[in-house]
């Protein structure tokens, strides 16, 4: 027989358990940290990408030194040192709370020195010019501080790595984008994919309280302002429809793209990213150079100014933009700078519903900033296949809750139009990662010259020769008083990740002449290196 609950036994209860109380302060001090340590890093990469554009006005053509020698030198450090800290951090994050790893595995993903190697090196990526936003580093960045809440919680807590794992990865999009409802359905959508009763109301008031401190610092402004929406009409439906179905295809395409270079292909590129990473590095710096002298500054950063200058109607770029800003990110993210692509997916997806506009200028003038803010949503939820979280975060940046339902459709119709073109990209990125900490049956594949070079006394994951370890290296897949999670006489089991990747090391590189990337599966591994048997 259902009876009504007893308000008083209640209080005594949640008042009994005091330990319960103090883990949930502990986890929204926390919170209050990741909220920090986002607000710091969003105003390292303005203040960069500041003194870039200072840079570039005086010396124009000191970009095709500069930003190649900045892009080598972080791509160096990236691998030599840091190696979970390259690319998004947003498929880290994924990796870090699937299931199958365990916790001397997560450090490789998620942990506080990788905070601050992430926080440093977008910085420098921001300063280099690089078509790179910070918005998808905040998640590993507030990922990895809410992570070490663990070390202060009782044994047997309620509050397990998952949850935290989660709240803070979503309280770095609360934070970066000024979005809070975004936080929490990006949790759902992309992190969490359910939501666990018992850590329901943590995972918010993280949440929350990162979006807070970002609101304390930035104020409570949209982040691209309030667009004026006329009222909607039969008009508009094909001007929409063309911004919806260019974008599903742009993003599903970038995606596909991306995934690929990463995994490497058979061809000249690949081959020499696979065994000169850095130079690899600079040659993709100076391409991201001559891109922007050639669109005139446009495509450098994450385009948040373009994107401002489109939805005020003052923009003036041109019709190659779209184009230009997608190949510039695509090398960019091709050449394993700490780098997100949240906001150039934007400006990407603004130049599209800027172009249409422009096409369709006859129809209604007015329209412009509407096909803008379909372009953001349509593209970003392409490029992302995440279509709730990129309609919620355009809507909260342009305070666009009169598009909702127009937001919601291009996202969803574009996210489903990029699924027919290539996988999500960002499990196909985090099934890699696991594939590279967790593969058994392959050695990793190393340059002749690495192999060389590697000392004898060290061992890796795969048993063969490498570098002395060290937490987070590429040299140091899991650490070497950490037995391997399948014993040598039991057949090795099947990850997540093998069955929709394949098998490449993210992590096993060194410096300029020991790369492995996901994609080197597709080179064969030197035959001067044997793997020792487990």
């Amino acid at each position: 027989m259902n009876r009504e609950p007893d308000f008083f036994q209640n209080i005594r209860n949640e008042l009994h358990d005091g330990r319960a109380w103090l883990d949930r302060s502990i986890v929204l001090g926390y919170a209050v940290m990741a909220g920090l340590f986002v607000v710091a890093f969003t105003l390292l990469s303005e203040a960069a990408f500041e003194w870039f554009q200072h840079l570039n006005k005086l010396y124009p053509w000191g970009v095709l030194i500069w930003t190649p020698t900045l892009t080598a030198l972080i791509v160096w450090a990236t691998r030599r040192f840091f190696p979970g800290a390259s690319g998004s951090g947003i498929p880290q994050v994924m990796a870090a709370i699937d299931p199958e790893v365990n916790s001397a595995a997560r450090r490789h993903f998620v942990s506080f020195r990788l905070t601050i190697a992430k926080m440093g090196l977008g910085t420098i990526t921001m300063l280099a010019g690089l078509s790179a936003g910070r918005e998808g580093p905040s998640v590993q960045v507030a990922a990895g501080v809410m992570h070490g809440a663990r070390h202060w919680l009782r044994p047997g807590s309620a509050i397990n790595d998952h949850a935290l794992l989660v709240a803070g990865g979503a309280a770095g999009i609360a934070a970066a984008f000024n979005a809070p409802l975004a936080g929490v359905v990006f949790a759902i959508e992309e992190l969490s994919k359910r939501m666990d009763s018992r850590n329901n109301s943590v995972i918010i008031s993280a949440i929350v309280v990162a979006g807070l401190v970002s609101i304390s610092f930035f104020g409570n402004l949209t982040y691209f302002g309030t667009i004026a929406v006329p009222r909607l009409s039969w008009a508009a439906f094909w001007p929409g429809l063309v911004v919806v179905v260019v974008c599903g295809l742009l993003g599903g395409l970038f995606a596909r793209l991306l995934a690929a270079s990463i995994e490497g292909l058979p061809d000249r590129f690949s081959r020499w990213r696979h065994k000169k990473p850095v130079r690899f590095a600079a040659g993709a710096g100076l391409a991201v150079a001559a891109i922007g002298i050639v669109s005139g500054g446009a495509t450098y950063g994450a385009g948040a100014d373009e994107l401002r200058n489109m939805l005020a109607g003052e923009s003036d770029i041109s019709r190659l933009y779209v184009l230009l800003k997608f190949v510039a990110t695509w090398i960019t993210s091709w050449s394993g700078v700490p780098g997100g692509i949240f906001a150039p997916s934007l400006s990407i997806g603004a130049g599209v519903g800027h172009d249409v506009a422009q096409l369709f200028a006859g129809t209604n003038s007015a329209l412009a900033p509407s096909l803008i803010a379909l372009g953001m949503a349509a593209y970003l939820a392409a490029a992302t296949q995440a279509p709730l979280t990129s309609f919620i975060i355009v809507m909260e940046m342009i305070n666009g809750r009169s598009m909702v339902l127009s937001l919601m459709a291009a996202a969803m119709l574009a996210s489903l139009i990029a699924r027919l073109i290539s996988r999500p990209l960002y499990h196909t990125l985090s099934s890699l990662m696991i594939n590279a900490v967790f593969k058994t049956n392959e050695p990793p594949e190393r340059s002749e010259t690495d192999a060389a070079e590697a000392p004898a006394d060290a061992v890796t994951a795969d048993g063969g020769a490498s570098a002395t370890p060290q937490e987070g290296s590429p040299e140091a897949v899991l650490p070497s008083n950490v037995a391997p999670q399948v014993a040598p006489e039991t057949p090795a089991k099947p990850s997540v990740a093998d069955k929709t990747a394949p098998q490449g090391g993210l992590f096993d590189h060194t410096g300029d002449e020991a790369p492995v990337d996901p994609g080197d599966a597709a080179q064969p591994p030197p035959t001067e290196t044997k793997p020792e048997n487990r």
